[in-house]
């Protein structure tokens, strides 16, 4: 019987091929993950970025670093010498011998195959005076011969050559281990045994642990579980928090603590360049003892983002350092709105605490906008444009322009706006003008409705609210290239001819976005003039129609559904004229004989009400079938959405002092602002490039009314392009459930007949067992 037997590679090639394997695993995913990108492309999008960003600080240190990174060359001189080790190892293994080779006894003996009996026994007879031992021949090359003579001429041996390829027949089965025969030497035990040992006992738990160790510090958006809790206790401490208070809350985070990160630093110096900073910036509750506020690292986070948002200039090595506190602050201002949020769905479900105020929420967002922007509360917004400075907003401010936003400079004509900007010249407005371009336009446009119900319009006590939200992005260039054209302004039938052909000031104070409000109330009372002229016309047709052909209907066929239409009105009259005095009869019929001439015929009436309830059935009909639709595809843009996964790259947003590469991304809420409380959970929108729809969901108050809420529109990168849109809300009762619905009454006569059906079947089958 075979059996199966085990060795080690003594002459290596099995261990080559194994290598070969374990380096092509390496070295050919390695190369599509690692390999850099081409780094042309990426210098030509810096190029095409470079009219707009030119003057940020996070243009310029990209440009910096791609220039001065060695991070390219050292990747791919690694992935070229682990190309260079694979290929000589394959041309090692294609050039090893084969070490199995089919036993055939013909060429052992030098015969061609099928050779006759006395040509076997005369080449043997040949080769045995040759190699045989006794006339000092190889006794392994006689061995061999006569195992081939015996597999020609002995017929069992011949059986089992043909059976198994081997005279001897079936032999052990022969694995072969990847792995040289030294490493199973006895001289070589203990060197193994130690590399065993520091490899699986040392190495591997050491690498586990520090793994763990650290990614259960950090939550999914790589924020420290303590900063996390630290931001839960002071916003459930205290939910109304100013602008003041919010920023000694972030600065002091986890992230800006060298014990708890090891990219932030407290250097010698910063006990001399600190206090400087904090002289200058005047009173920042120095003071204050309460932890973690006065330890150190916060103090020094609190002086440099101060710093920041004030435009100081600082020494190279707070500037390192201020660049790092930059970059943090976004993200952890993130995470203290989900924090805000989880609190107050916390203080909506449970209660027993006051959940956090609207405008704590809203100051955190400001404060992003602050940062990445590099601005105070209290500057400009103007101010986010180059070549912008403190002494040049009384230009823009004067009587004669009153520009005080971004959307007030769009706004202008190019000559009025060329004269304001005149301490510019040509080179530096141009820039300005492209930077104004660039900057982001959005439309949003809301939809109500109750998803999931019969009556989608229709909004009861309790009820889950979807406002549908399509959120439009373009640029300004785009919008006020629109303003300046008069024939391609939208709105432009709408409004008056006076507003168009007004004097100067009117025109250049009365635009857009001031007179937004004004200017939808106009075009919303037109279209509703001309909704109600449009539905006047049809009916009026009707009655044309109606009366224009009286005699033509009298010959007309009737329809069995007209017949029947009309003999239910005739008994309704019947039944009400028996049910009437004779007086109220007597009356309404000299009534009908002197209108008579006024009113139309019987049939006619037949006919007008024929048509109107078919009319109604087809409105009816068609409301259903959109309603149907509508449903179809926000269930299918849900699937899509759930099984997309979009790019967070947007575009770059424009901000001169942050040193990294910020997006634009926007935050979409619905809120009360008079209760000063969240209605929805801010959604934060990071995919929008040109258009996006987003559904924000809200349960609909348990009281019925009027309730008037906002769908507010925040930037997470510029100051002063935030939108708020009113919501009203008109909230009906519920319907009453339906304890016994129609749907589920079985008449009585057909459970009689089912039980009868029952009855009759089981008397059959013992009748059928009867005749058996």
């Amino acid at each position: 019987m075979a059996g199966q037997q085990f060795q080690y590679d003594d002459s290596g090639n099995t261990f080559f091929y194994f290598l070969t394997s374990f380096v092509g695993l390496i070295v050919i995913p390695a190369t599509y993950y690692l390999w850099p990108r081409d780094q042309n492309a990426e210098q030509l999008r810096l190029k095409s970025l470079r009219r707009v960003h030119g003057r940020c600080l996070w243009y310029r240190l990209r440009l910096m670093k791609s220039q001065q990174s060695v991070v390219p060359t050292l990747k791919k001189a690694a992935l070229l010498l682990g190309w260079v080790v694979f290929l000589l190892l394959a041309y090692k293994v294609s050039k090893l011998d084969r070490e199995y080779q089919e036993y055939n006894p013909y060429e052992v003996l030098n015969l061609d195959p099928g050779s006759s009996a006395s040509e076997i026994k005369k080449r043997y007879h040949v080769l045995s005076l040759k190699y045989h031992p006794d006339r000092r021949g190889d006794e392994a090359t006689f061995m061999r011969i006569a195992k081939a003579y015996a597999a020609l001429t002995n017929e069992q041996s011949r059986k089992n050559w043909e059976m198994y390829g081997n005279p001897d027949g079936p032999g052990a089965t022969s694995f072969g281990i990847a792995l040289p025969a030294w490493i199973v030497d006895q001289k070589n035990s203990m060197l193994v045994l130690l590399v065993y040992g520091l490899a699986f006992m040392v190495i591997l738990p050491v690498v586990v642990g520090t793994w763990w160790y650290r990614s259960i510090r950090y939550s999914g958006d790589q924020i420290l579980i303590n900063t996390t809790q630290l931001f839960m206790h002071f916003m459930y401490k205290t939910p109304n928090m100013n602008m003041k208070r919010l920023g000694m809350v972030l600065t002091a985070a986890f992230e800006f603590d060298p014990r708890s990160n090891k990219e932030a630093t407290i250097r010698p110096t910063d006990n001399i360049e600190v206090p400087q900073l904090i002289r200058e910036l005047g009173n920042i509750n120095v003071k204050k003892k309460e932890p973690p506020f006065c330890y150190p690292y916060s103090l020094k986070a609190r002086v440099l983002v101060l710093a920041h948002m004030a435009r100081m200039d600082v020494s190279e090595e707070l500037e390192e350092d201020q660049r790092f506190v930059a970059r943090k602050s976004p993200a952890l201002l993130q995470e203290m709105i989900n924090v805000g949020c989880q609190l107050t769905m916390m203080a909506n479900s449970r209660g027993g605490f006051h959940a956090p105020r609207l405008v704590t929420i809203e100051n955190c967002m400001k404060l992003t906008q602050m940062i990445v922007q590099g601005l105070q509360e209290s500057k400009s917004p103007l101010l986010q444009l180059p070549h912008f400075e403190e002494e040049h907003l009384r230009y823009c401010i004067s009587k004669k322009y009153k520009v005080r936003s971004l959307q007030d400079l769009v706004s202008l004509k190019d000559s009025d706006r060329r004269s304001m900007l005149r301490f510019l010249g040509e080179e530096k407005y141009d820039e300005v003008m492209a930077v104004l371009g660039s900057f982001p336009h959005i439309t949003m446009d809301t939809k109500l409705q109750v998803l999931d119900d019969e009556d989608s319009n229709n909004i009861t006590a309790g009820s889950i609210v979807t406002v549908t939200v399509t959120l439009t992005r373009k640029r300004m260039m785009d919008v006020f290239e629109k303003e300046q054209d008069p024939q391609t302004c939208p709105g432009d039938e709408a409004a008056p001819t006076e507003e168009v052909q007004g004097d100067a000031s009117k025109a250049k104070s009365k635009q857009v976005w001031q007179n937004k409000s004004k200017s939808t109330k106009k075009t919303a009372k037109s279209k509703k003039k001309k909704l109600t002229k449009k539905k006047a016309t049809p009916t009026a047709a009707k009655s044309k129609q109606a009366n224009g052909s009286v005699a033509g209907n009298v010959s007309r066929p009737i329809a069995p559904r007209e017949m029947t239409a009309a003999i239910m009105r005739l008994l309704r009259t019947w039944q009400e004229v028996a049910s009437a005095p004779e007086e109220e009869i007597s009356d309404k019929g000299s009534e009908s004989d002197e209108g008579e001439t006024n009113k139309d015929s019987p049939s006619e009436r037949d006919d007008d009400s024929d048509k109107q309830s078919d009319t109604e059935v087809d409105e009816m009909a068609g409301d259903d079938e959109e309603e149907w639709e509508a449903l179809q595809q926000s269930i299918q843009r849900r699937e899509r959405a759930l099984l997309e996964t979009k790019s967070k790259v947007t575009h770059a947003a424009y901000s001169l002092y942050y040193p990294e590469e910020k997006q634009e991304w926007w935050w979409l809420y619905i809120a009360d602002r008079r209760d000063q409380t969240l209605v929805s959970m801010p959604y934060h929108v990071c995919t929008l490039k040109d258009t996006e729809e987003v559904e924000l969901k809200f349960p609909a108050p348990s009281k019925t009314g009027n309730y008037q809420y906002s769908v507010i529109m925040r930037s997470d990168s510029y100051l002063g392009l935030d939108q708020i849109k009113p919501l009203k809300l008109e909230v009906h009762e519920a319907k009453a459930m339906l304890d016994n619905h129609p749907q589920w009454d079985i008449p009585d006569t057909e459970e009689e007949d089912e039980e009868q059906e029952d009855s009759d079947g089981i008397e059959e089958s013992e009748d059928d067992d009867d005749n058996d």
